[in-house]
């Protein structure tokens, strides 16, 4: 009976055996791209202490020995409860100070290699992976992490990235808890500086856990191309898949093109395929479609396609992929062409950090800036001097913005290569992308055979990658040898030093454009220069013979059509090469909108010759109190014929304006009212007025526009107003912020290039050791003799190993430490995240029992900290605790009691106004509820705005 029955087990086994299988294999979900941005840890580390540095890479085995050794802060047991908790993006060097010490080019912030306290960053993360996702690939991106980057994943290495500027992403599939939690750590070292402006550090940008079934899309996986042929267009499109299956996989391919409307328009089928195990192939398919929408800057207009892989009818696979339609030409003699029509390029070059958040930028704020460069009459941006995130090039493409993208670094090795196609496999489809640059001002090579060899196998190598866009280099050394006799598209870096007119006539089939040009030097408002105060006047002036100025710039530009047209440096100001400054100037200079995207004087130069929207615009301000009688230089910028300039309804004179050009005027100053008024074909179209104002008396606030639907984020600008009304441009205020509702202030700025002041008011996280640990033999954990006698005598704690022959001569310890704390405020807290050193234990500080006969907690133990047990200066804590032992001679015991958080609130959010403005950043933290901003100032009205959401 018994032998039947287990037969009759063994048979129902076999017979369920493929169905278990199937079940575990086969899962109808499909790819999923998880954005796992929040709930991070982070620390500081260190670059050589290995005490500040968690002790990584310190084990007899590293992480390079042996496979799943990642120690110290990279081991998945490590407590990280006292670690600042904080979401992604995070860029740690914005909050770090200033200091005259630190890097010139990146702005002063206290980082790098004078600074190496604040230069190593580690992050930790737990994810829940489900059991069902078993059988699935999962793999984990970064789209970027400035750098030096290495990352572990439950304690298994999974690789390095030096680059800040390139995603990257690993399969972990095998490296998983089903069904629990995983710990991903990431170490990120900014001791070298990768570029020569302010980059951050950190995570600055997002990161996704990605799941997708064993044969799927590769990462980055289509190409879009199109042809047009009058209203008709031919979509090619191509994927490659991989087959990560131990088996061989046999699959259909339909790629459909899908309209805004999310109507499908066109599509194209592959079947009957099959590919081997663990390979990868590029399928291509060619779909025709009927009267397009084409792409433009006037109307942007985006399709997806939709890349479906299915097995059996089942789908496996959906890859989405946006793209647009439109044709893009470069003339040796004409310039540049979009769908056939010559656009001038009226470009800017950008680096990527903002005020107040550094290079951790929302989302939507690419939106905010870019429509601020097309506001002033920007089409192109050049993305200075490396591969910019996702999220740019998302707003280039959905506002109409065209762009170079730049790889970092010239060079034939296999990682230099690798970079430059990794580069443009991620960006390829993006509509907006008009042209690859190989790199940027290689002094040391742009001008010899080095520079010739390597811009030839690099544009080579780019071109068997994409062959639709043109390749670039900017050039800023001479021209007529090197770089410049081989690329298809010559960058000119600043034309006061090159004749291109005798390179057109030398090099006839060479397409060229102005890769950066201008390089004007100004404050934002101010209109006196005064170098000892690092004050540059905002009137568009030379800044040396090197260089020209704005409009002299444009205006050769304008005259040449072989000239594609020019990129201006810079759009905004970024931090660091604070040109013609240094310490404490930590800003840049360059920009036609400051750090905040305020304008200055020069955009609406810009706007006048870039747009055909009529415009006028007076400068400087009318506030010159103590100078009555003295010449004021007053200009007007505008697209207008003719301008007369009224000073207190006074004819000054009508003057004629040159095209791509500006007026002036030198006036007597006296206070009151000073209005251009601009006349087309001889009648008044547009009038533009500047007034003196009276003192401050009240605040304002301005709720900005973003081009997002349902936008995350709020841009606020601040000023102060007279009591007419009138917005006062010379004001220099201290301005306080309180905010209500479900939202945070992320950062404050105001576009000074000398302010010192910080960018974000964050709560400071400091971390105390317990010191002295000594250990003695007690009765039982009841025992309270030994709490207060002294230690003299004692071991060392853990001195003796916890064999199982130690157990059996002692059944209790008592463990005495100290550690010291500072005073503190009522609004300190401070925790002690107790570890379990004992099989049962109580815990004392100071005498006082706070937790009583405690058993072993994995997670370990909690306990907020009051006034009435901590004091000032040196504090005692006693463990009494069953010890626990070892069961094998290899097995680790927990010898670290824990540690004492002490968490100081952020300070309240604050920035002085500069030439009147300052800027403040929200970000919701979700719920419901309104959310409304403070804004306050001594002797002022305040201002308080209910936020649009």
């Amino acid at each position: 009976m018994k032998l039947y029955k287990i037969w009759a087990l063994l048979l129902l086994l076999r017979l369920i055996q493929p169905v278990l299988s199937f079940a575990q294999n086969h899962n109808p979900v499909k790819r999923e791209h998880i954005l796992i941005d929040t709930g991070w840890r982070f620390a500081l580390g260190h670059p050589y202490e290995v005490k500040k540095d968690f002790y990584n890479g310190t084990g007899y085995f590293s992480y390079l020995a042996k496979t799943g050794y990642g120690d110290g802060a990279a081991d998945p047991g490590f407590d990280d409860r006292t670690w600042r908790k904080l979401n992604l993006p995070h860029d740690w060097a914005v909050e770090q100070g200033f200091d005259p010490k630190a890097s010139l080019s990146h702005g002063f912030k206290a980082i790098g290699r004078n600074f190496p306290d604040a230069s190593v960053g580690w992050y930790r993360k737990s994810v829940f992976i489900p059991a069902k996702d078993l059988g699935r690939k999962l793999s984990i991106a970064f789209d970027g992490v400035f750098r030096n980057s290495i990352v572990w994943v439950n304690g298994h290495y999974l690789g390095a990235e030096p680059s800040g500027y390139h995603g990257f992403e690993y399969d972990i599939s095998d490296y998983l808890n089903y069904g629990g939690e995983n710990v991903i750590a990431v170490r990120a070292d900014v001791t070298i500086e990768e570029g020569w402006f302010y980059e951050g550090a950190g995570i600055y940008r997002h990161v996704w856990l990605n799941k997708t079934d064993p044969l799927h899309v590769v990462p980055n996986g289509t190409f879009v191309r199109s042809n047009i042929n009058n209203n008709q267009a031919v979509v090619t499109a191509s994927v490659t898949l991989k087959n990560d299956a131990l088996e061989n996989q046999k699959f259909d391919i339909k790629q459909s093109v899908v309209d805004a409307s999310g109507k499908v328009v066109a599509s194209g089928e592959l079947q009957n395929l099959e590919l081997n195990v663990l390979t990868e192939k590029e399928f291509t398919l060619t779909i025709p479609m009927d009267k397009p929408r084409l792409w433009d800057l006037e109307n942007p207009y985006l399709y997806q396609l939709l890349t479906t892989i299915s097995k059996n009818g089942e789908v496996v696979d959906e890859y989405k992929t946006t793209f647009g339609i439109r044709t893009v030409r470069f003339d040796a003699d004409k310039g540049f062409f979009l769908n056939g029509k010559r656009i001038e390029i009226k470009g800017t070059n950008n680096h990527q950090d903002h005020a107040g958040l550094g290079v951790a930028l929302p989302d939507e704020l690419q939106y905010f800036r870019i429509s601020k460069l097309k506001e002033m009459g920007s089409n192109a941006y050049r993305c200075s001097h490396h591969p910019p995130t996702p999220e740019l090039l998302d707003a280039c493409d959905r506002l109409g913005m065209l762009v170079i993208d730049e790889n970092r670094l010239m060079g034939i090795t296999d990682q230099n290569l690798a970079y430059l196609k990794k580069l443009i496999i991620r960006d390829r489809n993006h509509p907006s992308i008009i042209s690859w640059s190989i790199g940027n001002e290689e002094w040391n090579i742009e001008g010899n055979i080095t520079g010739t060899r390597i811009a030839k196998t690099m544009q080579a190598f780019a071109k068997t990658i994409d062959t639709t866009r043109a390749i670039t280099a900017a050039v800023s050394g001479g021209i007529g040898n090197g770089i410049s006799t081989t690329i298809d598209l010559l960058g000119y870096n600043y034309v006061a030093t090159k004749n291109t007119d005798e390179q057109h006539k030398k090099y006839p089939a060479q397409f060229s454009w102005g890769t950066e040009e201008g390089s004007t030097v100004a404050n934002r408002g101010l209109y006196v220069t005064n170098m000892v105060q690092h004050e540059i006047a905002a009137y568009d002036t030379r800044q040396n013979e090197n260089f020209l100025s704005l409009e002299d710039g444009w205006k050769h530009y304008a005259a040449r059509p072989y000239l594609a047209g020019m990129f201006i440096w810079t759009g905004f100001d970024y931090r660091g090469e604070p040109t013609p400054f240094g310490w404490p100037s930590v800003l840049s200079y360059f920009g036609m909108l400051d750090l905040c995207g305020f304008p200055k004087d020069n955009t609406w130069y810009l706007k006048s010759w870039w747009t055909d929207k009529p415009t006028l615009h007076l400068l400087p301000h009318w506030n010159w109190k103590g100078k009555e009688g003295t010449l004021i230089d007053v200009k007007a910028y505008s697209n207008c014929d003719e301008v007369e300039l009224f000073l207190n309804k006074k004819s000054l004179g009508k003057k004629r304006m040159e095209p791509n050009g500006h007026l002036s005027w030198l006036v007597n100053y006296a206070p009151g009212t000073l209005e251009a008024v601009g006349f087309k074909n001889g009648k008044k179209i547009l009038t533009d007025v500047v007034k003196t104002t009276s003192e401050p008396t009240q605040i304002a606030i301005t709720q900005e526009t973003i081009p997002v639907e349902n936008s995350n984020i709020a841009i606020l600008t601040v000023d102060v107003r007279d009591v007419s009304g009138k917005s006062v441009p010379t004001a220099v205020n201290d301005i306080d912020f309180e905010i209500s509702g479900p939202a945070k202030i992320i950062g404050v700025g105001n576009g000074n290039p000398t302010s010192l002041e910080p960018d974000q008011f964050i709560e400071q996280v400091s971390v105390v050791r317990i010191n002295n640990l000594k250990e003695k033999a007690i009765s039982a954990i009841d025992d309270l003799a030994e709490l207060a006698t002294s230690t003299t005598d004692w071991d060392y704690a853990f001195k003796q190993e916890r064999t199982q022959e130690f157990g059996k001569k002692v059944k209790a310890l008592i463990y005495r430490g100290d550690f010291d704390l500072t005073d503190w405020s009522d609004q300190t807290k401070i925790t002690f995240y107790y570890k379990s050193l004992g099989k049962e234990q109580s815990v004392y500080i100071n005498g006082k029992k706070i937790g009583g006969q405690l058993p072993a907690n994995k997670k370990g133990n909690v306990f907020v900290l009051d006034r009435s047990v901590l004091k000032t200066g040196k504090n005692s804590i006693a463990i009494l605790a069953t010890p626990i032992l070892k069961v094998q001679s290899w097995d680790n015991i927990n010898t670290d009691p824990g540690a004492v958080q002490v968490l100081k609130p952020a300070a309240g959010w604050k920035r002085k106004l500069f030439s009147g403005l300052a800027q403040v950043i929200i970000q919701s933290t979700g719920g419901a509820g309104d959310i409304t901003l403070k804004a306050s100032s001594d002797g002022l009205k305040p201002a308080t705005l209910k936020l649009k959401r």
